[in-house]
């Protein structure tokens, strides 16, 4: 069965950017520095609003505050964090609309996160058959 739900009429496809940084780097950025990152993901927001590819997005809290659900031995096991033990976090993302995989790339590129962290580029929805 189709999941259509992310493909649009233009047969577009939503696109998850998953934003990954080091974890707790952030508060070792002096200030200006940082108004100067929220500019550059503000103007990379804007951007995607212009061009009619933004379809939403977040920055997260801290990994800290995360629970981690998985079942071992047929329970469900509810562990506070994230699932990986790992120094870097998932941060933030964008939900975008784009007709290709290529056009999902090229936004990625441009997103102020691959300076400093890690950009992961996945289809939403289910694989088409």
């Amino acid at each position: 069965m189709r999941n259509d739900a992310h493909i649009n009429s233009e047969t577009h496809m939503e696109y998850i950017l998953l934003l990954h940084s080091q974890e707790g780097g952030w508060d070792k950025i002096p200030p200006e520095e940082q108004n100067r990152w929220m500019k550059a993901y503000s103007d990379f927001t804007e951007a995607l609003i212009k061009a009619g590819a933004y379809k939403g997005g977040a920055r997260l809290q801290g990994s800290k505050l995360a629970a981690t659900l998985k079942t071992k031995q047929g329970k469900i096991l509810v562990t506070d964090g994230p699932f990986s033990e790992t120094k870097e976090q998932l941060g933030g993302y964008y939900v975008i609309d784009v007709p290709t995989r290529r056009s999902a790339i090229a936004w990625a590129r441009k997103c102020p996160a691959t300076r400093h962290g890690v950009v992961e580029v996945r289809p939403l929805g289910w694989p088409m058959d």
